[in-house]
């Protein structure tokens, strides 16, 4: 079933529509993929310990992430189109895979108490041809240095990107549209935007589609790692 509905937030460059990608599909219209879904890992942010005795969770578990399986459907209804996803080792990747680049998080906390190891990366998805070669090439590892709690409290969602990442991302995507299926804090939309693209985006949850907005009304350059 598509649903056809007013766009929460549109300007020259952007659109948002607050709703289920999966029935909202006016992003399929665009040229390139470039989105952070759920990982499938039943992720939510805990303070206090690690997976352990003590450890309290400090908001709500992200929505469809117990599986990979909105993801995959995104995923399947874009095609052979040119796509860059974000994920997780603890999740299967998505099929097919050309490239794997590294987010390296420098700036993030210290990490949880009474730990071994701390996971301070995640993985993005690179699949399909046109994007932009250079030389020397973009390195596959690429870093930030923003304090990760700072911002998070900043924006008001948990697990935003960085702009300057998504920047990064977007300046290598081929020409056209660039669509975002899990707005989620909208870093996508902005980054888009301060490089002159147009982008449409979904949100499911209207709390970040509020966040989305005021982002974007806000004339949001952002410049550095937020």
């Amino acid at each position: 079933m598509t649903i056809r509905m007013k766009p929460y937030y549109q300007d020259d460059q952007v659109t948002l529509y607050h709703g289920d990608c999966l029935e909202i599909t006016e992003w399929l219209a665009a040229d390139v993929l470039v989105t952070d879904p759920p990982y499938g890992i039943s992720w939510a942010p805990k303070k206090g310990g690690y997976k352990g005795a003590g450890s309290q969770t400090l908001a709500d578990p992200v929505a469809n992430d117990a599986n990979t399986n909105v993801r995959d459907e995104v995923i399947r209804r874009w095609g052979d189109n040119p796509r860059i996803v974000f994920g997780s080792w603890k999740a299967d990747r998505p099929n097919p895979v050309d490239h794997r680049l590294i987010w390296h998080k420098q700036g993030q906390a210290p990490g949880p108490a009474n730990a071994a190891f701390m996971v301070q990366d995640e993985e993005i998805y690179v699949t399909g041809t046109g994007f932009k070669k250079s030389s020397p090439p973009l390195r596959s590892v690429i870093t930030t240095y923003e304090a990760r709690s700072v911002v998070v409290a900043q924006i008001g969602h948990p697990t935003p990107k960085p702009v300057r990442l998504m920047e990064i991302l977007v300046d290598r995507c081929p020409p056209g549209v660039v669509a975002d299926p899990f707005a989620g804090s909208g870093s996508t939309l902005v980054a888009a935007r301060n490089l002159g693209r147009k982008a449409i985006g979904v949100e499911l949850e209207e709390r970040y589609c509020e966040i989305i907005a005021k982002r974007l009304d806000q004339m949001c350059l952002d410049l550095g790692d937020r």
